[in-house]
């Protein structure tokens, strides 16, 4: 028998999820279904950590972010404002190694420099790069390991309009979730409770008249992945019998103490061929950034540094209507961040979704 929260989270999730289950691609249609949208790893061998960038042909495009996470590992996030005065970006590097791990776009950096790609100026292009980082140092035992600028240009440089390829792959190679308990450790002599393995997940939604609205994540969050369509936990906190804890119960049995500052983090690239201003990329970005929430929970904690991208690259010449395509945001950001447990594999100790049996049937 269900609890009254998870039922009643259940019944929230259900509300019009079906209708758009009709308009969702198969599972790998990813970033790249929008055109101009390339994607690469680079994943180091040494520890399981990498760097992801996303690349935007020709002139760029619109750019957009909300960052609701109070400890973010970020470059160049500034720009985003609709302030300031740069109005198209040229890539997005999502990368590990914690604020080391920023390194990378400098890589993705010199990649675009070589193809005259970025903001022109007297005699040369300055490649606008915003990117941000997830904290994996723990993971794999050797935290002088990380990203470097050497991986950002590698990942640049294999870039590709293919499927994205998921999992334990560039930034998600040491991403983890449901550290809750793994961070509180016991409490009172109880058993104690360890996190699970999550990586990079990527989802894509299509219309009939052609908008089309994708998105990248990496999930390395405090809280468990749920699946809004069931509302079950899909990977977190796992007991010492294997089983999962759920972080909503254990929160809500006070057992829950704070966690440690700045060492997780979801991130996510939204994509779309819309025709958006700076202002409507930066108000897709905060109707996308809902998506977390239906898809991590507890997020946005004092321990996550979560941040969402929009790139808008105008290809689509119909009307748009900013409601659908930050509904459409919110819809494939949870999706990507499901998908971002359901593709991961066990790794370093930890088990992934697919040992645990919780990947939901349509990613079966």
């Amino acid at each position: 028998m269900k609890t009254p929260l998870i039922a009643a989270t259940v019944v929230a999730a259900a509300v019009g999820v079906a209708a758009l289950a009709q308009q969702r691609t198969v599972p790998r249609d990813t970033l790249t279904a929008v055109d101009g949208i390339r994607v690469g790893h680079f994943t180091l061998s040494e520890r399981p950590t990498g760097c992801t960038v996303i690349l935007v042909d020709g002139p760029g495009a619109v750019g957009g972010i909300a960052q609701r996470g109070p400890a973010p590992g970020t470059r160049e996030t500034d720009l985003l404002d609709p302030l300031n005065m740069v109005e198209r970006v040229n890539a997005i590097v999502l990368s590990g190694g914690s604020a080391y791990g920023l390194d990378a776009a400098q890589g993705a950096m010199r990649y675009l420099e070589e193809q005259k790609i970025g903001f022109p100026i007297a005699g040369g292009v300055v490649p606008i790069v915003p990117a941000a980082v997830i904290f994996d140092l723990p993971f794999g035992g050797k935290p002088q390991i990380r990203p470097t600028a050497d991986c950002g240009y590698k990942a640049a440089s294999t870039a590709s309009a293919s499927a994205v390829e998921e999992g334990n792959v560039g930034v998600g190679a040491g991403a983890t979730v449901g550290k809750l308990e793994a961070l509180l450790g016991a409490r009172g002599g109880a058993t104690r409770r360890s996190p699970m393995k999550a990586g990079v997940g990527s989802a894509a939604i299509r219309l009939g008249n052609g908008l089309v609205v994708s998105a990248l994540a990496v999930a390395n969050a405090v809280g468990d992945i749920i699946d809004p369509m069931s509302g079950k936990v899909v990977a977190g906190v796992r007991n010492a019998d294997g089983s999962l804890a759920d972080a909503r119960l254990l929160l809500r049995s006070g057992n829950a103490a704070p966690v440690r500052v700045g060492e997780n983090t979801t991130l996510v690239v939204v994509a779309t061929n819309a025709q958006l201003t700076k202002v409507q990329a930066t108000r897709v970005a905060l109707m996308a950034d809902d998506g977390l929430a239906r898809a991590v929970n507890p997020v946005h904690t004092q321990g996550d540094g979560d941040t969402v991208f929009v790139l808008a690259t105008g290809r689509f010449t119909g009307t748009v209507d900013l409601t659908t395509v930050g509904g459409l945001a919110a819809e494939v950001v949870a999706e990507a961040i499901v998908r971002a447990a359901t593709e991961a594999r066990s790794s370093g100790g930890l088990a992934a979704a697919r040992d645990t049996g919780t990947v939901p049937a349509r990613f079966r």
